[in-house]
């Protein structure tokens, strides 16, 4: 009998190991530091076309003609964040805000679509410093604008000329404090506790946070190295309090949204796995369904190109834990436009996951926003 208790006891503790597992490879006890993940940086030249250093960003964007840079607001480490737009601005009467105008029952009192001439598309630049892929795209995606062609010098026509129709506000790095503390630049071809490290970083004790327990705590204070997630406040801006956000970063980005009243948002992201559109939360059936659509377009796109991809999950808010409102989810609720998370892969060396060169890296965000500037403008017509 005390063999039987014995064995159940054994299984209930193995069971209840893997239930609560962050990731199949990562013990949970690992620990690095800063010299440690530094030495796993490997000996190479990253692409020109890889601009992440905040100078050469910042140069970039002031050569910019056809399009209009501002400064949008600046982080919490007093770094510039920029949003830079082509298109004019269609300005409309309002009398009343989003959330009102739906109560209403009339949303052409916040904002008449329909009578706009061009679909307006938002690209948040990555919230968590780095993921930087999504940086290399929009700022390979503004050179397209510029000229046509991306910083490697490849022409993208279609994606210059379905720009041209629309209205496009673009914030290249929404977190300038977590680009400048991810030395590596990029995560491609390193592995699994690399992208931990640099990402959601260590507890003070020196092990790593790992993903999802870095998001017990916020903001970020007891912590040995600060991971990309969070700006210098220990704020990671994807879950930031929205009804009354601790950082000016979101704030900023809410009132932009709120101002520009976009057709489609996109926050840009990257993990481990191949490319990826999360299902918003707390939005309705048929904005999930708008973007599932997409993400169908996009996957028939990257399979052509013979890309791997991840296809889209339908998901309901439901269950003892519920999807978190996020930054995508505010968004929608301040400006009631289509909204997604997009998941870009880093291109890790490990076997657990799918290799992506830099150039297939890039392909991936310029295919994305094509499918994106396509989907808008049909919707657009077919209004």
């Amino acid at each position: 009998m005390k063999n039987l208790i014995l064995n159940w006891i054994i299984t209930l503790v193995i069971i209840f190991n893997f239930s609560t597992a962050e990731e199949p490879n990562l013990k949970c006890q690992l620990t690095m530091t800063l010299d440690e993940a530094v030495a796993h940086i490997p000996v190479r030249t990253l692409p020109a076309f890889w601009i992440t250093d905040s100078k050469e960003m910042k140069n970039k964007l002031l050569c910019i003609q056809a399009g209009t840079v501002r400064d949008l607001t600046k982080s919490a480490g007093g770094r510039q964040i920029y949003v830079i737009t082509y298109g004019e601005q269609e300005v409309q009467p309002r009398s009343a805000n989003f959330n009102s105008a739906i109560g209403a029952h009339e949303p052409s009192v916040f904002c008449d679509k329909e009578a706009r001439k061009k679909p307006v598309i938002l690209f948040v630049g990555p919230v968590h410093g780095h993921e930087t892929e999504g940086v290399i795209g929009l700022m390979n995606f503004i050179h397209v604008m510029e000229t046509g062609k991306d910083l490697r010098g490849r022409p993208w026509e279609k994606l210059q000329n379905a720009g041209a129709q629309c209205r496009l506000v673009i914030i290249p790095c929404s977190n300038p404090d977590g680009l400048d503390r991810f030395i590596p630049k990029s995560l491609q071809g390193m592995k699994f506790e690399d992208l931990r490290f640099w990402g959601q970083g260590t507890w003070a004790d020196g092990t790593l946070c790992g993903w999802p327990r870095v998001k017990r705590q916020h903001p970020m204070k007891n912590y040995g190295f600060l991971g990309g997630y969070f700006n210098d406040n220990g704020v990671n801006l994807m879950h930031d309090e929205f009804f009354d956000p601790m950082s000016t970063e979101v704030k900023t980005i809410l009132d932009l949204a709120r101002n520009e009243i976009p057709d489609l948002t996109v926050s840009l992201h990257s993990h481990e796995e191949a490319p990826e559109l999360l299902c918003p939360a707390y939005v309705p059936v048929e904005v999930k369904h708008r973007i599932k659509a997409l993400s169908i377009n996009y996957n028939k796109k990257l399979e052509a190109c013979g890309l791997k991809f991840r296809n889209f999950k339908l998901s309901e808010e439901q269950g003892d834990i519920p999807p978190s409102y996020n930054l995508i989810s505010a968004i929608y609720h301040v400006s009631g436009s289509d909204v997604f998370t997009f998941e870009s892969p880093h291109g890790l060396a490990d076997k657990n996951f799918t290799l992506f060169t830099f150039d297939e890296l890039l392909d991936v965000q310029l295919i994305l926003y094509q499918e994106m500037l396509n989907s808008a403008l049909m919707m657009k017509n077919m209004k």
